[in-house]
């Protein structure tokens, strides 16, 4: 039985925090940025993957014990010498110190997500394709990064324009070690997409989107099932997904046998504006 205990958290925050790494060297690649992307600090990563972008955040700390008053200054000027406000992915199995020093330093709460996990066995690499669907699932090529990543993009943000800066965001994470991308199609024609990283032995499913006109079609739990049986033919005996509570995407993956672990909390400091 899988119990949602210090080390489960540490598996799973690690793998968010290694991913995390890797997306940002991947965009400093692309970009052609020379400076450091990412900072070891209390047991866990800060990675730094371009101002406001959704790549500067960091994972994992106070899960390895106390988090000081240095870390937590390191990894402010680490922030600070980009211009970038910093964000923190909070478990709440992680050392009291952490919460004490965010109250102390100015941190406010500004985002919930509940983290979902679920053991994977030899059956879960037979579970796609399934003949019956309607929906193909296949990875695309890397020339297809770009109009993967507008797909994915407009099933986010469906009302508003893709900036050029979002865009290369999505696409450099193509370039990112231990990551997989999926595309879902109906009838041939691209319907959504979701991604994958994989870092011992745990499968991080992100990054899933289905664009409108084809919403309620099964596009979502198929790209769950491919990503499953990919996790587990790669010898992952964990799948884990982070969702916003209480919605659409949790009540996917809850269907596909997952289980929530625990809520994290994201907290910001503008170092700009203190």
């Amino acid at each position: 039985m899988l119990f949602a205990d210090l080390a489960l958290a540490r598996r799973l925050e690690t793998t968010d925090a290694l991913a995390g790494v890797e997306f940002a060297r991947a965009w400093a690649g692309l970009n052609s940025f020379t400076g450091e992307v990412f900072l070891p600090v209390a047991g866990g990563h800060a990675s730094f993957g371009g101002v406001e972008s959704p790549l500067t955040q960091a994972f994992g700390l106070g899960l390895n014990g106390p988090v000081t008053e240095a870390d937590m200054t390191r990894m402010e000027e680490f922030y600070r010498a980009y211009g970038s406000a910093v964000n923190i992915e909070t478990c709440p199995l992680a050392d009291p110190s952490l919460l004490k020093l965010l109250n102390e330093r100015g941190y406010r709460a500004i985002e919930y997500s509940n983290v979902f996990v679920r053991e994977l066995t030899g059956g879960d690499s037979q579970a796609w394709p399934d003949a019956i669907s309607e929906v193909r699932v296949r990875r695309p090529a890397l020339e297809e990064a770009e109009s993967y990543s507008l797909l994915v993009a407009k099933s986010f943000f469906e009302n508003a324009a893709v900036s050029p800066a979002l865009l290369d965001i999505f696409s450099s994470c193509f370039q990112a070690a231990g990551a997989f991308f999926f595309m879902a199609e109906v009838d041939g024609v691209p319907a959504g997409g979701g991604m994958m990283s994989i870092h011992q032995g745990v499968a991080s499913l992100g990054g899933a989107g289905t664009v409108p006109e084809f919403r309620n079609r099964g596009v979502q739990r198929a790209l769950l099932l491919a990503r499953l049986s990919k996790a587990a033919e790669s010898g992952c005996d964990l799948a884990m997904v982070a969702t916003n509570p209480g919605s659409g995407s949790q009540r996917n993956v809850e269907r596909l046998g997952f289980r929530v672990v625990y809520t994290r909390i994201k907290f910001l400091r503008d170092l700009q504006h203190t």
